[in-house]
């Protein structure tokens, strides 16, 4: 995994985890990065040395510290579909009990929480749990 400083046309600063930096590049060219505050896909590499993870030998692979993360989440946390940005609120509001919750937010809702103040951040896809199917 290769993680990236990136910047949109509105300066707006974030991060991106890929698989590869041809991955980045690849997404890039088909503007799938998309910048979670604004909603921009005019993406660009911020200044920055690229943190690259290693596997050592004994150690996890990038692939299974993934697989790791997402079981976590999936396991720890509360899947709040696409009330995130409403249930985000109120925990930060203590209008709901505090707990750590994944779900979908729209670029616009992502902006206004973070003005806000509430600490939210996206998660990039090669961590994003596959969101419990609705049973109708």
């Amino acid at each position: 995994m290769i993680r990236y400083a990136l910047t949109c046309a509105n300066e707006e600063l974030f991060e991106g985890w890929f698989a590869s930096s041809a991955d980045y590049d690849d997404q890039a060219a088909r503007g799938l990065v998309e910048c979670p505050l604004c909603g921009s896909r005019d993406i660009r590499k911020a200044p920055m040395a690229p943190a690259v993870a290693r596997s050592r030998e004994g150690g996890a692979s990038p692939a299974e510290l993934a697989a790791r993360v997402r079981a976590h989440i999936r396991e720890k946390f509360d899947y709040v579909g696409e009330s995130f940005a409403d249930e985000a609120r109120a925990i930060h509001d203590g209008d709901a009990p505090d707990r750590p919750i994944w779900g979908e937010a729209t670029p616009e809702e992502a902006r206004a929480l973070s003005d806000e103040g509430v600490p939210v951040a996206p998660l990039p896809d090669a961590l994003a749990p596959t969101p419990p199917r609705k049973l109708n």
